[in-house]
């Protein structure tokens, strides 16, 4: 059987045994165009006023709509449009609206990356800021659940009227993505980010994917995102060719339960057994560009292979490794993942991007380090020897042919297989979670 792997900006296509067991999201298709989908979210929303009628009762000097960053699928260009006419039809100038990238703690965007996401039009004449997880600050009314000071960006919290735009996907640490997670850690602080990735709140049991009760990140960024008094949401399902399939409109919070409820029946397949290996890709470009994206693919895929078993992950990571703190702390513990856990474990101080490591960390507890093939022509073969992966690498033009080899020099050996085509987009639930 065939399956096509999405891999940067193409699809690989592999051939399997046909007792392979492919995993895939089931979305129906759209029932409108995207700028459709969206309008009639707007325009009746859940437990809410439509987005006019909302506006038109605040404040409206100034209005801060809340987007995500290159490495979320949205599909920006299709839908800005009627959502900024629908918000300028209530009186409101362009100039007194704002598009916020919420970067998090991930670089700031590009001029040719908000061109990509929103089209040359609106790049050009709307204001876009990137938030700065060290610049300027307010301090919420309140603390998050964990007693933690609540610290999101000023731009947003003092502006009159308040919109966040989310992609809901599986998130292998908060359960779902979108949502709260826009504020934290997308608007949040160096300070109120770190302490959300803690050591503490990764290690803990229901932190994972498709979980949200009794997850503490999840209820950490819920925590946030109720003091920040958001006044719409507009989250989005995209399918694997990242087209909108559905819009939640309305309450930030209904429409971020509305929408992880949709998609855990729809992109959360049940594991009926072990694979001896999985082959995965990482979700395509814009999500594959680094290694520390890439590692959710990793993560995601373990409910599909056995413990000691083997995972094979495809991604075009062509911007390298991730940031400088990130690859520099693989550097230096050069694959002693245990050494790693340990120190982090007894530590205080939270060192910016040891969340993805320590995430990473659970493969090796499965399949143990030498199990790990990672095909890419983004990477060169050496970064093995401190990214936890025997690194492929191949030309654009030879990652199938060589990706095919490998699953035909096992298929040989007679191990079963499991295949997620979608890399993260899809995450298989063993039993027990569902």
């Amino acid at each position: 059987m065939k399956a096509e792997i999405r891999y940067h900006h193409t699809l690989l296509d592999i051939e399997f045994p046909d007792t392979s067991r492919i995993y895939l999201s089931s979305y129906d298709p759209p029932a409108a165009v995207e700028s459709e989908l969206v309008l009639q979210a707007i325009r009746n929303p859940l437990c809410s006023e439509s987005l006019v009628d909302s506006i038109k009762t605040r404040p409206r000097n100034s209005v801060m709509i809340a987007v995500s960053d290159i490495t979320r699928p949205i599909p920006y260009r299709t839908f800005l449009p009627v959502l900024l006419d629908e918000i300028e039809s209530t009186g409101i100038d362009r100039k007194q609206i704002t598009l916020l990238i919420a970067t998090g703690m991930h670089r700031p965007s590009t001029k040719e990356e908000r061109a990509f996401m929103f089209g040359d039009d609106i790049a050009g004449r709307y204001k876009i800021l990137d938030h700065d997880a060290e610049g300027d600050m307010v301090t919420l009314s309140g603390t998050s659940c964990s007693g933690a000071p609540a610290k999101l960006n000023r731009d947003f919290a003092k502006a009159d009227y308040k919109i966040v735009i989310g992609l809901v996907e599986p998130h292998f640490m908060a359960g779902f993505s979108g949502g709260r997670k826009t504020l934290c850690p997308g608007l949040s602080s160096m300070e109120t980010i770190k302490h959300f990735h803690g050591y503490e709140f990764l290690s803990h049991p229901k932190t994972g994917i498709a979980l949200l009760e009794g997850n503490p990140c999840h209820e950490e960024a819920l925590s946030v995102a109720k003091l920040a008094d958001v006044d719409f949401s507009l989250q989005l399902v995209v399918n694997h060719a990242k087209r909108i399939v559905k819009a939640f409109g309305g309450d930030l919070f209904e429409t971020h339960a509305s929408a992880c409820h949709y998609v855990k029946g729809k992109a959360c397949p049940i594991v009926e057994a072990e694979a001896d290996v999985v082959v995965t890709g990482c979700g395509g470009y814009p999500l594959d560009a680094t290694f520390y994206q890439c590692t959710k693919a990793l993560v995601t895929a373990l409910p599909c292979v056995k413990k000691g078993g083997m995972i094979i992950a495809a991604g075009g990571c062509v911007e390298g490794v991730g940031s400088q703190t990130y690859e520099n702390m693989l550097r230096k513990y050069s694959n002693d993942f245990p050494r790693f856990i340990r120190n982090i474990s007894r530590s205080t101080d939270i060192v910016k991007d040891q969340w993805q490591i320590q995430m990473q960390a659970r493969v090796y507890e499965k399949t143990g380090l030498e199990n790990l093939d990672f095909f890419t022509h983004g990477i060169a073969s050496g970064a093995g020897a401190f990214l936890g992966a025997k690194i492929m690498e191949a030309g654009l033009e030879r990652i199938t042919g060589e990706l095919q080899k490998a699953v035909d020099a096992l298929a040989r050996q007679g191990y079963s297989f499991a295949v997620i085509p979608e890399g993260p987009y899809c995450a298989p639930l063993s039993k027990g979670l569902v």
